[in-house]
C-alpha cells in the first residue's frame, strides 16, 4: 500500500520511523539545557509514543534523565495549564511534545528547537508553530533557533503564499478553539477566529436536522447568520459573546455517525539516511557561501552600508549595522547561518561578525573571530598613551560591549538599555572623563579593530 507523507503517524502507526527520529534527536538535544524544545505530533496517541521513545533514547545517551524532562502537553494531559506554566518558568519539562495546544497563544522565549513530526495544510498555522521559537531570550543568550523537519513540511509549503485561504486542521476541536479565543490576544486571536469560522462553515453543511435544531436553540440564529456575526464583531466582543453560549462547543464537537477510517500497522524497519541542514535556496553550505560572495560583490547592490563595510568599516554606526543586517536577512544571509555554513565547509568554528564575513567574501580578508579583533585593538589603544585608571577601565568596558553588540558609538553610550548611561552617565560625562576626546578615541578604536 502507498501513502503520502501526511499519512505518517496518522493513518499508519510507524513506531520504527519515530524511534529513528527520536534516536537522532537525542544526539542533537540536551534535556538538561536551558534551551527548550517543542515537538509537534499528529495526535494524542502519537504524542504518547514520541514521549516514550524519546525518553528511551535519552536514557541510552545519558543514563539517568529526570522523568519530567520530557512531557506531553495536549488537551488530554492532566492539568495542561499547570504543565505550560512549568514549561515556561521551570527547568523541566525541557521538551514539550504537543499536537495543537501550543501552536498559538503560548509565549516561551526559551524555545530554541522546533521539531515537526506532522504535516498540516495551513501555511498560517505552520508559521504560527515556527513563531513559538522566534522570540529573543537574553536570559539564555539566544541568538537563533533550529527546525528539525522529519516530514518535509518546508518542502510541501514553501510555494504557498500568504494569500491562501485558512485551512483548519480537522483535529483541532471546537472546544479548544473557543478556549484559545478567550486566552489569546492580538494577531493570534484573529488567527483563531478565522480557523473557527472556517471550521464552522464546513460543519454547518453536515448538521443533522436534530443538531441544527439544537444549534438554533443555543444561539438563537441560523448557522450562516451566526457565522456572519462572529466575523463582524470586534475580536474581544466576539470572545465574550461566545463565552455566554454554554454547550455550543460540546454540541459542535459531537461525532456524527459515519464510516470509521481504517488505521494500518507498519512493521518495516527504518534507518536514518542523513541529517541535512537547510540553506534557503542552496542545498549545500558551499553553495550558500558562494551565493553570499556573489551577492556582496555584485556592483548592482544599492546598500550604502555594504560599501562602508568594504571601504571604511570603522565609520559604520549601530543604525547602519541594523539596516544592513535587516537587508541581508531579507536575502537569506545572517551571521548564524554563515557561521554554520563556514563550519560545515571548513570544520572550523568562526564567531566572526557579519562585517568580517562580508570583507572575507568580497576582499579575501582573513576571517578572524570578532572578539579576537576587539581584544587586539584594545591592547594597541592602551599602548598608545598613558591613560588614567578610570580611562583604562572604561576602555575595557567599551571593548567588552563591542564584543557583545559589534559597534559602540554615541548612540550606544546614550542608550538607557546599556550600562554606559546607567553607570557612566552617558556620552557627556564620559567625554569629560576623556578630556573632550571621546569621539576621536572611539574612532581610533574602531579603526584598530579593522587594522591589518
Amino acid at each position: 500500500m502507498r501513502f503520502e507523507v501526511e499519512a505518517f503517524n496518522r493513518k499508519v502507526i510507524t513506531e520504527s520511523f519515530n524511534r529513528v527520529v527520536c534516536d537522532a534527536l537525542a544526539d542533537e538535544l540536551d534535556p538538561f539545557s536551558l534551551y527548550k524544545t517543542m515537538i509537534f505530533c499528529v495526535s494524542d496517541a502519537h504524542a504518547n509514543l514520541v514521549v516514550m521513545l524519546l525518553k528511551e533514547a535519552f536514557q541510552a545517551r545519558y543514563g539517568s534523565v529526570p522523568d519530567d524532562a520530557v512531557a506531553k502537553i495536549t488537551g488530554d494531559s492532566d492539568k495542561p495549564k499547570q504543565l505550560i506554566r512549568r514549561y515556561k518558568n521551570e527547568q523541566f519539562p525541557n521538551i514539550a511534545v504537543t499536537v495543537d495546544l501550543l501552536s498559538t497563544g503560548v509565549d516561551v522565549p526559551a524555545i530554541c528547537n522546533i521539531v515537526f513530526l506532522r504535516r498540516m495544510n495551513s501555511r498560517i498555522l505552520y508559521d504560527q508553530m515556527i513563531g513559538r521559537a522566534t522570540r529573543l531570550c537574553d536570559a539564555i543568550d539566544k541568538t537563533h533557533f533550529r527546525i528539525f523537519d522529519a516530514v518535509r513540511i518546508y518542502e510541501a509549503l514553501k510555494n504557498f503564499t500568504d494569500m491562501k485561504p485558512v485551512v483548519v486542521n480537522p483535529n483541532i476541536s471546537f472546544s479548544q478553539l473557543f478556549q484559545e479565543l478567550e486566552t489569546t490576544e492580538g494577531e493570534e486571536s484573529e488567527l483563531v477566529r478565522q480557523q473557527l469560522i472556517a471550521k464552522l462553515r464546513r460543519k454547518q453543511h453536515r448538521l443533522s436536522e436534530n443538531h441544527a435544531a439544537q444549534f438554533r436553540l443555543l444561539t438563537g440564529e441560523e448557522p450562516p447568520d451566526f457565522i456572519n456575526r462572529l466575523q463582524q464583531l470586534p475580536i474581544q466582543e466576539a470572545s465574550r459573546w461566545l463565552g455566554t453560549i454554554h454547550g455550543l462547543a460540546e454540541l459542535l464537537d459531537q461525532q456524527w455517525d459515519g464510516p470509521a477510517e481504517p488505521q494500518f500497522l507498519s512493521e518495516h524497519d527504518d534507518s536514518l539516511r542523513s541529517i541535512e541542514r537547510g540553506y534557503g535556496e542552496a542545498t549545500r553550505p558551499e553553495d550558500y557561501l558562494d551565493g553570499f560572495s556573489a551577492f556582496v560583490r555584485d556592483p548592482g547592490n544599492d546598500l550604502p552600508a555594504l560599501t562602508t563595510v568594504l571601504q571604511r568599516p570603522w565609520e559604520l554606526t549601530r543604525k547602519d549595522l541594523r539596516e544592513l543586517r535587516l537587508a541581508l536577512d531579507q536575502w537569506g544571509y545572517n551571521e548564524a547561518t554563515l557561521a554554520t555554513a563556514w563550519r560545515e565547509t571548513t570544520n572550523q568554528d568562526m564567531a566572526a561578525s557579519i562585517m568580517g564575513y562580508i570583507r572575507q567574501a568580497a576582499l579575501g580578508d582573513a576571517l578572524v573571530p570578532y572578539e579576537q579583533r576587539v581584544e587586539k585593538a584594545l591592547q594597541r589603544i592602551l599602548a598608545t598613551r598613558s591613560w588614567t585608571t578610570p580611562q583604562r577601565q572604561w576602555l575595557q568596558r567599551i571593548a567588552n560591549q563591542t564584543k557583545a553588540i559589534t559597534i559602540v558609538d554615541r548612540e550606544a553610550l546614550d542608550d538607557d538599555a546599556l550600562y554606559f548611561r546607567r553607570e557612566g552617565g552617558g556620552w557627556q560625562r564620559l567625554d569629560r572623563m576623556f578630556a573632550g576626546e571621546l569621539d576621536g578615541v572611539l574612532r581610533e578604536f574602531k579603526r584598530e579593530v579593522w587594522a591589518a
